[in-house]
């Protein structure tokens, strides 16, 4: 009798972690939607929901999405950034420009994963505002500050929740960071952008995949201020934030994600659609060990 070899990857089902993750998706769905008794009938009897939910899992099983939104570039960092600055130093320029909060980091000595530029101290914005949002304005504020006012954001009418939130992705990254490091400064492994440079900003997301995850507005804001080299001549390369969603006021869905360029010679702030790639955008990612 031919006995099969188990297969060389486990099959995730809803039993494991990555599974509960799916199924709780649905559980939330469901219970938001308030359904009546006469409602839940009617969706239970309606067909095609195994083949909605298998048609789904089918365009997103893979890392081909949106493989088609992809450009070659040639734009890199010009302005004098190739690595990040030491953690003491990134942290010194933090407590320098937010006196008043307690700014410790874990400094446990960590290796840097494979695609990560290094090591970079990031800001619990719990600590600075009581929403995403208004955490993302103060960081602004203080580009403003340190580039003597050469900073425009070209959204600033458009700064609410309504318009700006963290992908799911990224909060949920960002909150593992905060529950086993537990300071106001996190150290996350990452790179600025040139990993996914000419990649749309879903098909980074899409590529970064595993335990890597898109940084936001807030995330790039605080390195740019430990950082201020990055982004400062139009050839740089701009700055995708891949971790947020933006959704204009005029539109009716989230289709659309902030990126930092290089404007008359001061930083600037917009938003593009989010599957329209570029030879002069990178997405910027980070990590979770």
């Amino acid at each position: 009798m031919t006995t099969l070899a188990p297969s060389a990857t486990p099959t995730v089902t809803t039993r494991d972690r990555k599974g509960l993750k799916f199924m709780s998706i649905v559980d939330t769905a469901y219970n938001k939607a308030g359904l009546d008794e006469d409602e839940a009938q009617r969706i239970n009897d309606t067909p095609g929901l195994a083949e909605l939910i298998a048609s789904f899992i089918g365009d997103n099983r893979n890392d081909s999405k949106y493989k088609d939104e992809e450009v070659e570039s040639n734009c890199g960092y010009l302005s004098g950034y190739t690595k990040p600055r030491p953690l003491a130093e990134q942290a010194a320029r933090l407590r320098e420009l937010f006196p008043g909060i307690e700014l410790t980091y874990d400094e446990t000595e960590r290796p840097v994963p494979a695609g990560a530029e290094g090591n970079f101290l990031i800001l619990n914005w719990h600590a600075i505002a009581l929403t995403y949002v208004e955490a993302v304005q103060i960081v602004f504020a203080k580009l403003k500050e340190t580039r003597d006012n050469a900073f425009i954001n070209y959204r600033e009418n458009e700064m609410t929740s309504a318009n700006l939130h963290e992908t799911a992705r990224k909060g949920e990254a960002m909150a593992t960071l905060r529950l086993k490091q537990r300071h106001n400064l996190l150290v996350v492994a990452a790179q600025f952008g040139l990993r996914h440079a000419g990649r749309s900003m879903r098909r980074a997301r899409v590529v970064i995949g595993g335990k890597g995850f898109g940084l936001g507005a807030f995330e790039i804001g605080v390195m740019l201020l430990t950082h201020p080299e990055r982004v400062a001549h139009y050839d740089d390369l701009w700055v995708d934030c891949p971790g947020d969603e933006f959704k204009p006021s005029d539109k009716s869905a989230f289709g659309y994600a902030p990126y930092f360029f290089c404007d008359g010679g001061g930083l600037a702030f917009h938003v593009f659609e989010d599957g329209v790639e570029s030879d002069h955008s990178g997405s910027a990612s980070g990590s979770v060990p």
